[in-house]
């Protein structure tokens, strides 16, 4: 799916689903969006960013961005997609200030225009992810990266394969890769986390008593790992990472 006519047809669809599925996706979007937004807002105090302005480049539906505005975090709220079926979508939340249409990789606006950017699992799904991040650093004074780590044990199983390449991811990264991601775009790391997944994730799409079970079983075993051996947990699950990036101080 490299070529980008076949990646904003894929999202297009995704975002296009019928209205029961729809739901099920948005509330999923959602629950995801906690997460996300938490690590922003942790990886921004622990580097004393504090945005006026921010931009989402991948934002969906506008989930992250709702989610950001409910803890009053961000300042003046943006967000740029590749497919029009989701800047609809996010352009129906009042609390994002302005929602529009690119090329997966231009940004129409001068140097420095926000102050923050966000790139929330939006990297393993394009074919240079350097190169859209230093855009992105271009158009934004920090930058906040966050992926999959899927270069581990249980995600080399065909099941996940098919799972990643189905939702469109075409990098498999671990830690050492994110991190050279930063640095092929001339970008430093200024604070970086992990995070295992919570019991609310791993709990979604458990429908009965035995799956929530098993979901719960699974979610203990994976963060005491973590917890334990975080480097055989990076190597047995994936884990998600996120950095706030920065350029080069002169």
């Amino acid at each position: 799916m490299e070529d980008p006519a076949d990646l904003v047809s894929f999202y297009d669809e995704a975002y296009s689903s019928e209205p029961t599925e729809a739901a099920l996706y948005a509330r999923w979007r959602a629950l995801g969006a906690v997460g996300k937004a938490e690590h922003v807002i942790a990886l921004c105090a622990r580097a004393g960013v504090r945005p006026a302005s921010t931009l989402e480049v991948g934002c969906g539906d506008g989930a992250l961005l709702s989610e950001l505005h409910r803890r009053g975090f961000g300042g003046a709220l943006s967000g740029v997609e590749i497919t029009d079926a989701a800047v609809q979508i996010a352009r129906t939340r009042s609390e994002i200030e302005a929602v529009d249409l690119y090329d997966g990789l231009h940004l129409p606006v001068p140097d420095g225009t926000y102050e923050l950017g966000i790139l929330s699992h939006v990297l393993e799904h394009v074919p240079d992810p350097a190169a859209l991040l230093a855009e992105v650093a271009r158009a934004c004074r920090a930058v906040i990266v966050e992926v999959p780590l899927e270069a581990n044990r249980s995600a080399r199983r065909a099941g996940k394969r098919a799972h990643a390449a189905e939702v469109g991811h075409l990098q498999r990264l671990d830690r050492s890769a994110a991190r050279q991601i930063v640095v092929h775009a001339g970008l430093s790391i200024a604070a970086e986390l992990e995070d295992p997944l919570p019991l609310a994730v791993h709990l979604f799409f458990a429908t009965d008593p035995g799956a929530r079970a098993a979901a719960t079983a699974k979610w203990a075993v994976r963060a005491a790992l973590y917890r334990l051996a975080p480097p055989l947990a990076r190597r047995t699950f994936t884990l998600h990472y996120a950095c706030l990036c920065l350029p080069p101080v002169a």
